[in-house]
């Protein structure tokens, strides 16, 4: 892999971290790039008390000079302002295991003597630097062009399904109108009272959430090993997230149910030689190589596992049943999640990118793109004669 990147830190530690390298040189970079992401990943309708203490800004401390990425490893860092309020405090206890959560698989891996310390690094506040990395990222694609942003379709029982003709970029700008990241108003209104309901009931909410990237050039990825795959990566990396249970790429889970005849993206030619695709069910992938179609990836979230009402568990110090006692989180995360998804597709395409074009820099870059093959007739010179498999 081109970029590699670490996250640290626990949830009520004293700060987040994170390291992130492989990136070239000459990317405009400051904290307010980062911060408008982190932003957005505090805010939406249904989020609980934690987001009313955290105003997340990042602190940039390597790998960028005036302004620009220097092509070194960049460190990064957010406050936990949360800590204060833990530092001096006795931690109760914590040995009953919560369904849902990496309590008892925690306690299970690495032996740990009370679940609190499974709890505090397997918390979705990890995520905060995911989101700092994936800015930096965007930065980098936006670079060439590339732009990736998400919405939400789907929150508990309702769903929308939104017209082809409705243009991404004005689906990305519709959400971001919307505290719970909705580009249908009706549905939003629909979603709002469904969080509502579920905020009465003490319950919580998971949803599923579409991420998608514009302007991706063709030939990202590759056939040849199951590893190169883009989206085999694209699907592992947005499973990787908390609470993420599922993935397709385009309507990869709709498809199974149709004949190929109904599924498969026809190809046709204009005037000017340009290779295009009639429509775009394999959400801009085949073969695990990108095909110039926008990438759409749909990402499935389960409802987030700490829940007001006890659930049946076992205290792991008595042997005994023991309910569950209630964690602060929230309602419905997924309107949060979006820019959380949005960073890990840009992650994956970056590293994709990098890996593509080579080089240190960006200015030593961007020739490279302007050359790079395109689905176009003039790019795709055949040979048309018979030949033979000659093997050694």
């Amino acid at each position: 892999m081109a970029i590699r990147f670490l996250t640290a830190g626990e949830s009520h530690g004293p700060k987040l971290t994170a390291i992130i390298d492989g990136l070239p040189a000459g990317i405009p970079l400051t904290a307010a790039h980062i911060n408008e992401e982190l932003r957005r990943r505090q805010e939406g309708y249904g989020s609980g008390g934690r987001m009313n203490i955290e105003r997340d800004e990042v602190e940039i401390s390597a790998g960028v000079v005036a302004g620009m990425t220097t092509g070194a490893p960049i460190a990064l860092a957010v406050e936990n302002r949360d800590y204060k309020n833990w530092r001096e405090k006795d931690i109760q206890p914590m040995t009953t295991p919560r369904p849902g959560h990496a309590d008892l698989t925690g306690a299970i891996k690495y032996g740990y003597r009370d679940l609190r310390i499974a709890l505090e690094r397997a918390s979705a506040r990890e995520t905060t630097m995911r989101v700092a990395a994936g800015a930096i990222c965007k930065q980098y694609l936006g670079a060439f062009g590339i732009v990736i942003g998400g919405y939400v379709v789907q929150i508990g029982g309702v769903s929308i399904r939104l017209p082809d003709e409705l243009a991404y970029e004005r689906r990305l700008e519709l959400a971001e109108q919307s505290d719970v990241r909705c580009p249908d108003a009706d549905a939003a209104s629909a979603m709002h009272e469904e969080i509502h309901a579920a905020k009465v009931d003490k319950d919580t909410l998971g949803g599923v959430i579409e991420v998608v990237a514009l302007n991706v050039p063709p030939g990202l990825g590759s056939h040849v090993q199951h590893d190169r795959k883009l989206d085999a990566k694209i699907v592992a990396t947005m499973v990787s997230v908390h609470a993420m249970k599922g993935a397709e790429i385009g309507t990869a889970f709709e498809n199974a149910g149709k004949r190929g005849s109904h599924v498969h993206d026809e190809i046709t030619v204009n005037g000017t030689g340009a290779l295009h695709r009639a429509t775009n069910r394999a959400g801009g992938l085949e073969g695990g190589i990108t095909t110039g179609e926008a990438i759409v990836c749909r990402v499935a979230m389960k409802p987030i596992s700490t829940v007001m009402k006890a659930l049946g568990s076992v205290n792991l110090a008595t042997g005994q049943p023991e309910p569950t006692t209630y964690e602060r989180s929230d309602f419905c995360a997924v309107p949060r999640a979006v820019p959380i998804l949005e960073a890990m597709l840009a992650l994956v395409l970056a590293d994709a990118l990098i890996e593509k074009l080579g080089g240190d820099s960006l200015d030593e870059m961007r020739p490279r793109f302007d050359s790079l093959r395109r689905a176009r007739l003039q790019d795709l010179p055949m040979n048309n004669l018979e030949w033979r498999f000659e093997y050694p």
